[in-house]
């Protein structure tokens, strides 16, 4: 047999031949430990969860204000180079965050210049694979107990460029694992060898859990979100300097009331403007 017979003997193997996913890993740092290939889930996710209005309602006025959103989020991200390690927070619970850094993920990783790893770091009360409707196996806590590969805790959504790295089994203590320098070299690892894509924490509120102070001063922005007539004006304001140092983005007001004249919008306008001085004033 030739060498062009076996040539298209060999390609016609490989096209008939199911195999797994890899992802394959460039342009990382000299003397690094990565691996040349990771192995990563592929899945077709399709979420029936109203609240992931990008997906099921992508014409909505809500889906709108995410695309604004993202579209803001670009234009500060890329100002001075890419930076491209953000987290979403809040204050307190029940303000919409892990909704918020969903469809944020969606809205970008929907158009054709933009790929999104969305990381669940809510150790405590991990929602992203509850939304997305799977079943994770492992994520975030394996890679930073066990050792795994982060390669191997990514899922791959099928919703647009969009991949998610799931929460991981139950840590009992996540503050001790944020802080430690495990993350820190996570972190790093994530921002050098995905260079190339928004790579998106959704945290736990900063008020109950110390843990997300500091995985705020790894990222390179903070989202903060915050839902109207949920957190004080006390609690905001706490919150906000807790993360003290750190680059606030943006802050987004959910469950905002449609009447401008409403007392509780007029508070937290307040708060998105003291965020932004505060972000100034840090950088």
């Amino acid at each position: 047999m030739s060498r062009i017979e076996k040539a298209l003997e060999k390609a016609a193997q490989l096209r008939n031949t199911t195999t797994t996913v890899v992802e394959q890993i460039t342009n990382y740092p000299e003397n690094s430990n990565y691996s040349s290939q990771t192995v990563s889930r592929t899945l077709d996710i399709k979420p029936s969860s109203r609240l992931l209005t990008t997906i099921i309602d992508p014409h909505s006025p809500v889906s709108e204000q995410y695309r604004k959103l993202k579209t803001h989020l670009v234009k500060l991200t890329q100002k001075d180079g890419f930076q491209n390690i953000l987290m979403v927070t809040s204050t307190v619970s029940r303000e919409g965050k892990s909704i918020t850094a969903l469809n944020l993920a969606i809205s970008l990783a929907q158009e054709f210049d933009h790929t999104v790893l969305l990381v669940d770091a809510d150790l405590r009360r991990p929602s992203i694979h509850q939304y997305l409707e799977f079943e994770p196996e492992i994520g975030l806590s394996d890679c930073l107990l066990d050792g795994i590969d982060i390669g191997e805790a990514i899922v791959r959504t099928g919703i647009g460029k969009l991949s998610v790295i799931p929460a991981g089994k139950e840590v009992p203590n996540p503050l001790e694992l944020f802080s430690s320098k495990k993350m820190q070299d996570l972190v790093k690892e994530m921002k050098h060898r995905y260079h190339d894509r928004y790579v998106i924490f959704d945290t736990p509120p900063l008020l109950p859990f110390a843990e997300t102070r500091s995985l705020g001063h790894l990222v390179d922005g903070i989202v903060f979100v915050v839902k109207e007539g949920e957190a004080s004006q006390a609690d905001i304001r706490e919150a906000i300097d807790a993360v003290k140092g750190c680059r606030i983005l943006g802050v987004v007001l959910n469950e905002s009331s449609d009447s401008v004249d409403d007392n509780r919008y007029g508070e937290y306008s307040y708060y998105m403007n003291y965020a932004k001085d505060k972000a100034a004033a840090s950088s």
